[in-house]
């Protein structure tokens, strides 16, 4: 009979202490508003790509008859045209090849530039070397499309007619591979990714202790022995990071290919997806995205892997570890004027050859009577489409009005989300939703955006139950930057949150405050700084941004970016590069005043 009662009693307290934990969680709203946010990032961040995906895998309309089966069913038609067909190699391995170049190229130039300004802004005495740590990292602040637009000033060519570049107008004409294609595609990449390494590896050489290299000479060790016995194995995991983070973002870069390679046929991943999507392939473009989505994936995963290795590559220190400078000597100034080339090419004169470029009538002529001020403020001028200049168009002040209230509004909701996040993860008793809504969270940085992109116009072209279609509308674009913009959001949230401890709540609640209250009156002021990172930076990161606009924005929605590239298609040369200064000048006083409030500095270690 007792055993027969412990049978029963077992089960029933079993169900008692579930019950009682449930009661335990949802007596705060904590979990509760973590199952609420967690439903909503899965049907912005999981559904969108689950979306695409199944586009890749089911007969699109108007593919019935060359697949042979009826809409919406399963079919490899989409997967056997991107990979083995007649047309499988212009349509994907080429422009694969050509992205794997493209990223290669860019980081083999970075790092060796890279690494050699760590070096010297980092551990010698050159000149104005703190002036540098700064100065060198603003082409990551910049749009990195505002140096193809320069590069096409300079040396744009008559292949693709309009107004001739510089150098044409002067009499030399550039040779396609110089105007157009790899080349310059790689050259302004590395130029663009080059603060990465900066960053990167100059912050690990700070943290690197001088008496191991002390040590090694001690014992007879030639500075090359030390160099790459010493200093790079322990470099190897930050630098390697580097490596990984560039391809990355080459793999996902849309701009600066569209203006220089589209031109000459040359496509990659990112341009081919966006032909299939301008050509209402989307099966086909539902293929290409997943596989931009599996190598991006790949990519970031490693760096993931490299960055658990880099804690094994430790250096024991303690209040007696150096970070002494060494002593350049007679390569002093020449270390010096290596980093004012390298700064005058990044940043001055793409910037000096667009503003120029915007008030020459002629491109390439420097006579007083060429100058004028037409193109931004003049009247009645002779272009079809542009009758006034961009400060007088209304074109312009609707595109600047679209994109601060759509990146305003898109960038504060991620704000207040990430910490929501931020706190439901640290806060709730449930492990299994605090670790999905930290993975959930983190899933659009493992998709390049033009593949992200994609994935929304795929989910919300068409009516999916209540939820009407919304291409076209600026509620896609809002939506699309705020999961874009998660990642950072989120993460500024869980690492304010991890540093607040449960004490000014529990004392709060001592005293009768809800959780509201508590939010309000508590937790908001006391993280008000990580409040406002996780609006800043996904703003900064939305001005700047084009591969989510170019897919989802039409004319009625048109921000910045999308009107100058707009620009760029009627080649209203002048036009489109006044816009983006204007764009890169919003984006580097945002960064910049980002640093200010939150009192970071970017040059001391990778922000987001």
């Amino acid at each position: 009979m007792a055993l027969a009662d412990q049978d029963i009693t077992g089960p029933v307290s079993g169900r008692a202490r579930l019950r009682y934990r449930l009661r335990l969680m949802l007596r705060e709203p904590t979990t509760l508003i973590g199952i609420l946010m967690a439903a909503l990032f899965l049907y912005l961040i999981v559904v969108p790509i689950l979306s695409i995906l199944t586009d890749a895998a089911s007969v699109q309309f108007g593919d019935e008859r060359r697949t042979g089966a009826e809409l919406g069913s399963f079919t490899l038609y989409y997967l056997r045209r991107a990979f083995t067909s007649p047309v499988a190699y212009g349509l994907f391995w080429l422009p694969l090849l050509n992205t794997l170049k493209v990223g290669f190229g860019a980081i083999a130039i970075s790092v060796v530039v890279g690494g050699i300004l760590a070096w010297l802004i980092a551990r010698t005495d050159m000149f104005g070397r703190r002036w540098f740590a700064t100065a060198l990292i603003v082409p990551y602040m910049l749009p990195a499309w505002t140096f193809a637009l320069a590069w096409t000033t300079l040396f744009k060519n008559r292949t693709i007619g309009g107004q001739p570049g510089w150098l044409e107008s002067m009499g030399f004409s550039p040779p396609d591979w110089l105007a157009y294609g790899q080349f310059p595609i790689t050259i302004i990449l590395a130029l663009h990714y080059t603060p990465f390494v900066i960053l990167l590896f100059g912050s690990a050489l700070r943290r690197f202790d001088s008496q191991l290299e002390d040590s090694a000479r001690i014992l007879g060790a030639s500075s090359r022995t030390v160099a790459w016995q010493v200093i790079l194995p322990l470099m190897r995991p930050a630098l390697m990071s580097a490596v990984v983070l560039i391809f990355a973002k080459c793999l996902g870069e849309f701009g600066v290919p569209y203006v220089l390679g589209l031109p000459v046929k040359f496509d990659v991943l990112a341009t081919s997806l966006y032909r299939s999507i301008g050509s209402r392939q989307t099966g086909v473009a539902g293929v290409l995205a997943g596989a931009i989505m599996l190598i991006g994936m790949i990519a970031i995963l490693v760096d993931a892997y490299l960055a658990r290795e880099a804690r094994r590559f430790v250096t024991v220190g303690s209040k007696g570890s150096m970070n002494r400078a060494s002593r350049l000597n007679r390569l002093r100034l020449p270390a010096t004027g290596f980093a004012s080339t390298i700064f005058v090419i990044s940043v001055c004169l793409p910037i000096l050859t667009l503003a120029l470029s915007t008030v020459m009538r002629r491109p390439g002529s420097f006579a007083l009577s060429n100058f004028t001020l037409d193109f931004w403020i003049g009247q009645d001028l002779p272009t079809v489409a542009m009758r006034t200049g961009i400060l007088l168009s209304p074109d312009l002040w609707q595109a600047a009005w679209n994109t601060i209230w759509i990146v305003g509004i898109a960038s504060v909701c991620s704000g207040v989300l990430g910490i929501l996040t931020g706190y439901v993860v640290v806060r709730t008793s449930s492990r299994p939703l605090s670790v999905f809504m930290r993975q959930v969270t983190f899933m659009p940085y493992l998709v390049p955006g033009i593949a992200f992109a994609a994935a929304y116009l795929s989910l919300f072209a068409v009516a999916r139950g209540p939820v009407p279609a919304l291409y076209g509308t600026t509620m896609i674009l809002i939506l699309a930057l705020m999961a874009d913009q998660m990642p950072y959001a989120s993460r500024a949230g869980i690492s304010a949150m991890m540093q607040l401890g449960k004490d000014p709540e529990e004392a709060a609640q001592v005293v009768g405050a809800g959780w509201l209250r508590r939010m309000t009156s508590v937790v908001i002021p006391i993280q008000k700084g990580s409040l406002v990172t996780g609006v800043l930076l996904p703003f900064i990161s939305g001005i700047k941004g084009l591969s989510l606009f170019v897919i989802l924005a039409v004319p009625a929605t048109d921000v910045l970016t999308t009107f100058s590239l707009r620009l760029v298609d009627y080649n209203y040369t002048q036009a489109a590069n006044a816009v983006v200064l204007i764009i890169a000048g919003i984006a580097y006083g945002g960064t910049l005043l980002a640093q200010k409030l939150t009192r970071t500095n970017l040059a001391e270690g990778l922000g987001s």
